[in-house]
């Protein structure tokens, strides 16, 4: 399982990070979450690095964090001993980001089998939706 984190201080104060993530964590994040009266909700905000050339945010970055949040929508359906693969993802572009903005994700599981979770979701920028997006996640029982 990945190591988890709570920030202590910052923007970001309270809530939890996967720091053994190098990808999400170490390169295009460090990406947040945490759970609300809403339920889990993934944040972060939006920096120069984010960007691409036409000052928007580039739609890699925006799958990436995409792609994270699907993890923590549907972390009650994880065992201590599994984790999960992404096997399939789609998206659609619905307007873009900008430097400074609050990146939110929020979603749903659909649907959870014995071995695949079928998981959707909405990513905004300071409450306007940017990204739509759904994907099957397949548990992995972990080696020993």
């Amino acid at each position: 399982m990945p190591n988890l984190v709570t920030q202590q201080t910052g923007e970001f104060a309270s809530w939890s990070t996967w720091d053994d993530e190098p990808y999400e964590h170490d390169l295009v994040g460090p990406f947040y979450f945490r759970t609300d009266d809403k339920g889990p909700v993934c944040a972060f905000r939006a920096e120069r690095r984010h960007m691409n050339a036409g000052n928007i945010m580039h739609g890699g970055c925006l799958m990436s964090f995409a792609d994270f949040s699907l993890f923590v929508i549907a972390a009650d359906h994880f065992d201590a001993d599994s984790y999960a693969v992404t096997v399939s993802f789609s998206t659609e572009f619905l307007r873009g980001a900008k430097e400074g903005s609050l990146m939110e994700a929020r979603g749903d599981v659909m649907r959870a089998g014995r071995q695949l979770l079928f998981v959707r979701g909405v990513l905004t920028s300071d409450g306007t939706p940017c990204l739509s997006y759904s994907a099957t996640l397949s548990r992995v029982k972990m080696r020993k």
